[in-house]
This record gives C-alpha cells, sequence and structure tokens, in this order.
C-alpha cells in the first residue's frame, strides 16, 4: 500500500510534534507501507519569514520570496526524515523540484503543471520514507516557486494522483470537516463525509482546513482525501 500523508505547520509546531509525526509515519513503513509524506514550514515559520523579509524590502521582490520562504518546508522536511531515521526506518527529504513538481511561473501562487515522480519511486524502491517539502515546486525557467497559502495540501493530492496512492492523507489541529469553525463554535457539526463540490462551498464561505486547489486536483482526479487530526487519532472526514 502506498500512502500519502501531509502535516501542516500545527503538527509539527516543536519537536515533541514533530516525533508524533514520525512515529505514525514510521510505524506504517515497518507494517510494509511505502510512505511519502508532506510538510509545511514548523508553526508560524511562513509568518515570521515574512516578517523579517518586510524589514529589508517593503516594496516585495516576488521571484526572492519565493526562493526565500521554501526554505520553511525545507527545513521541516530535513527535521521529519530525520526524526523517523531516529526510529531506525530510512528516510530521505526532497524538495519540490527535486519531487518532479512543476509548476507555472506565477510567484506566490503558482499552479501546478505536471508532477514527474520517478525520483520519489526511485527512494521508495530503495526502501525508504520519502519526505518531500510542501508549498513549492520549479517553472520551467528553473525558478522556485510557491503555491500560495495552504499549497502543501495541494501538493499532497498532485503526488497522491501521480503516484497513484492508495489513501492520501490530510493531519492538521482539527479532527475533519465541520459545517462551521469547532473552535469559535462548541456546537458545530463534523462531517463523516462531504462531496468535492460542498467541500468548495465551504471554503469559500471561509472554510481553512483544506486548500481549494488541492479539493479541485482531487475531484479531477477521483482522489479521496482524508482530513485527520494529528493528535486524537480519531475518525475524521473524507472528501470525495
Amino acid at each position: 500500500m502506498l500512502i500519502v500523508q501531509k502535516y501542516g505547520g500545527t503538527s509539527l509546531a516543536d519537536t515533541a510534534r514533530i516525533q508524533a509525526a514520525a512515529r505514525r509515519v514510521a510505524g506504517l513503513a515497518m507494517q510494509g507501507c511505502r510512505m511519502v509524506v508532506v510538510v509545511s514550514a514548523q508553526g508560524n515559520t511562513t509568518d515570521e519569514m515574512i516578517a523579517k523579509s518586510m524589514q529589508v524590502n517593503r516594496r516585495g521582490a516576488v521571484r526572492e520570496m519565493d526562493a526565500y520562504l521554501a526554505a520553511g518546508e525545507q527545513m521541516a522536511a530535513g527535521l521529519m526524515a530525520m526524526a523517523v531515521g531516529a526510529l531506525g526506518c530510512p528516510a530521505v527529504s526532497l524538495t519540490g523540484w527535486q519531487a518532479g513538481i512543476h509548476t507555472d511561473a506565477v510567484f506566490g501562487n503558482a499552479r501546478i503543471l505536471s508532477v514527474n515522480p520517478e525520483r520519489i519511486l526511485r527512494e521508495l524502491e530503495a526502501g525508504k520514507v520519502v519526505v518531500t517539502a510542501g508549498f513549492q515546486g520549479v517553472s520551467d525557467g528553473g525558478d522556485i516557486t510557491t503555491l500560495g497559502r495552504g499549497g502543501s495540501d495541494t501538493t499532497a493530492v498532485a503526488l497522491a494522483a501521480y503516484l497513484q496512492a492508495d489513501r492520501c492523507q490530510i493531519f492538521t489541529d482539527v479532527d475533519g470537516v465541520y459545517d462551521r469553525d469547532p473552535r469559535r463554535y462548541p456546537d458545530a457539526v463534523r462531517f463523516g463525509r462531504v462531496s468535492y463540490e460542498r467541500m468548495l462551498r465551504l471554503i469559500e464561505n471561509g472554510a481553512q482546513v483544506l486548500h481549494d486547489r488541492s479539493v479541485e486536483l482531487a475531484r479531477d482526479y477521483g482522489i479521496k482525501v482524508e482530513v485527520l487530526s494529528a493528535f486524537t487519532g480519531a475518525p475524521g472526514t473524507v472528501v470525495g
């Protein structure tokens, strides 16, 4: 079984959370699953990096911002691969472009055009867990690009589609998709399953649990996406 898992920034915010995610990943790998893990930057790393960039150039420099911000996910990928490796499970971290993710050249909000999974498949065949930096790719001109806020979700779904994964799981700080924000409304209702179209409507109305492009991509490729809590182990929501 080939499983793609994505861990958001909150799920990796500190050493304990990275190690908890690594234990989940390594446990499945040791059961014989082939694991591809997509990671976001840790905690508030991206916001902190944006704030630092504004100290040196308030006018912005879109190409350089993408080159700079992509480092947050790369650092998280390296840490996750090291954490998995420390559990006795071989792992390798890949940047977006090493993972074969090709995008257009719209800096800051690029779209994935294609994925060449050759490197990922080679590492899987070697018995390794593959940890890929989310939120990023490379343009035809060889420039680093980023996919916009929430873009790691789209990275995970794209890899699941091109790798023909058996499961695509998005781990986040809530235990599924709700009709409204459960952190603000205690009576919010969690969906066991929700269609692509309803999920897109929820996103239009402010739901932030998934990136809209990830849902569109899942719909187009027929990928079922599981939204799960990184902390509780409880059943989540199946989108699709």
